[in-house]
C-alpha cells in the first residue's frame, strides 16, 4: 500500500481588471422579485419504472383522489400499477408574471421510481408560501438522464428521477404590488460595500443632474421617485438600470480543493515573505511469511507478518523568498517562481495566510 502525501494538479485564474457594469447587474430593486412555488402531483404514462405501491403508498393515495374527482370510483379496489410515480414540482414565479402566462417547472420523484422519462404530469397546482394556487402545471416531462437494468447489472446515467417541463405551468393568479404608487424604492446591492454604492448614488444623481438617489449604507441606496420627474416608477426603473457603474470589490482568494482551482481577484496583496515545500511519500508493504510445524510434529501453521516501512523526502523548493507584490501579476509571478506544482500552490497560500502575509480574504470551498 502506498500513501503518498502530495499535491495534483492546479488551475490558477487572474481575475481581470473590472470595468463598467450597469446598476441592473449589481442591485436588486426592492419589492420587483420573483416567488418560490411548489406542488404535490402524480406522473403518469412510464415504462415500469414507476413507483412501488408497497413502498410509496403516498402514489396510491394521489392516484385515488384524482381518480374519484374524475367520477371513477375505486373505493376498496387494490390496483398495483407501475407506470406512475408520485412527484414534487417546484417553479419561479417571476416578477410581474400576469394570468395566462407560462413558466417553466422541474418535476423530482419522491418515491422509488427508477425513471420519469417518457411520462406525462397531470394537472397539478402550485402553491406559495402563503397557501394560495398561483399556477397550475401540467405536460410531458423531459428527464436529464438514462437507465437500463437486467438480470445481473444495470445501468444509470444522468438523473432520470429528475425532469423539466419547459412552459409547464400557467399562471393563474397574480401577486398583489402596486409599483406605480411606490414614491421611493430601496435599490438593495448584491455585495454589500461603501464605495460600490456611493458611487451607485453619484451616478443616478449625476444622470438626472439632481440629487434623487442617497445612499443609507453599504447595501442599500434608497431612491427618490419623485424628484426622478418620470412619468411612472417603470421609467424610472428602466432609466436608472442602465447606468453602468465601476464596482469595487474585496481582494479574495477563493480555493475550490475538489477541482485545485484558484481565483485571486485584481486587489490581493502579498507582503515579503520566505517559503519552504517539498513532498513526503510513505511507502508500506506486508510481505507475511506462513510457517508450518515439521513432518508428524505437534504444532500448527501460523502466518508471521513482515512489513517494510520507507520513508522519502523529495528536496522541494528550499527557502525561497517571495519579493513583496505591488499588483496581481507581481503576486502571481512570484508564486511561480518557486517552482512547485500548481496545486501545491493551495497550501502555501494557507501557510502565507497564517503567517500574516496574504493581505486578501481566503476563501475554501
Amino acid at each position: 500500500m502506498i500513501f503518498r502525501i502530495a499535491f495534483i494538479w492546479l488551475l490558477t485564474v487572474a481575475v481581470a481588471t473590472a470595468g463598467p457594469v450597469r446598476i441592473k447587474d449589481l442591485v436588486d430593486f426592492d419589492g420587483v422579485r420573483g416567488n418560490d412555488l411548489v406542488g404535490y402531483g402524480l406522473v403518469v404514462g412510464l415504462d415500469g419504472t414507476g413507483d412501488g405501491l408497497r413502498n410509496a403508498p403516498f402514489t396510491e393515495e394521489i392516484m385515488s383522489n384524482i381518480l374519484e374527482r374524475l367520477g371513477v370510483n375505486v373505493t376498496g379496489e387494490q390496483f398495483r400499477p407501475k407506470n406512475v410515480a408520485a412527484v414534487f414540482v417546484t417553479a419561479a414565479l417571476p416578477p410581474f408574471s400576469r394570468a395566462g402566462s407560462q413558466i417553466d417547472v422541474t418535476v423530482s420523484a419522491i418515491g422509488d421510481a427508477k425513471s420519469l422519462l417518457g411520462g406525462t404530469l397531470v394537472m397539478t397546482p402550485l402553491n406559495a408560501a402563503d397557501g394560495q394556487i398561483y399556477a397550475v402545471a401540467q405536460g410531458t416531462i423531459i428527464a436529464g438522464g438514462a437507465s437500463a437494468e437486467g438480470d445481473g447489472a444495470s445501468v444509470t446515467q444522468g438523473v432520470p428521477t429528475s425532469g423539466v417541463i419547459p412552459s409547464g405551468a400557467r399562471v393563474e393568479r397574480e401577486i398583489d404590488f402596486a409599483l406605480s404608487d411606490l414614491t421611493s424604492l430601496r435599490l438593495a446591492l448584491r455585495e454589500a460595500d461603501f464605495t460600490t454604492a456611493a458611487r451607485i448614488e453619484q451616478a443616478i444623481n449625476n444622470d438626472f443632474g439632481r440629487a434623487v438617489a442617497a445612499m443609507l449604507d453599504s447595501g442599500t441606496v434608497n431612491l427618490d421617485v419623485t424628484r426622478t420627474r418620470m412619468p411612472s416608477v417603470a421609467h424610472a426603473l428602466g432609466r436608472i438600470e442602465n447606468i453602468t457603474v465601476e464596482p469595487e470589490r474585496k481582494a479574495r482568494v477563493v480555493v475550490d480543493q475538489r477541482s485545485g482551482t484558484i481565483v485571486m481577484g485584481e486587489d490581493v496583496r502579498i507582503s515579503r515573505v520566505a517559503v519552504s515545500q517539498g513532498n513526503l511519500t510513505l511507502r508500506i508493504q506486508e510481505a507475511p511469511l506462513v510457517v508450518q510445524p515439521n513432518p508428524f510434529a505437534e504444532g500448527q501453521t501460523v502466518v508471521v507478518p513482515r512489513t517494510q516501512a520507507q520513508l522519502e523526502e523529495d528536496e522541494g523548493t528550499g527557502l525561497a523568498e517571495v519579493p513583496e507584490g505591488a499588483s496581481l501579476s507581481e503576486v502571481v509571478a512570484g508564486l511561480n517562481a518557486l517552482g512547485v506544482a500548481p496545486r501545491d500552490m493551495i497550501d502555501i497560500l494557507k501557510s502565507i495566510k497564517a503567517a500574516g502575509a496574504l493581505h486578501a480574504e481566503f476563501v475554501v470551498r
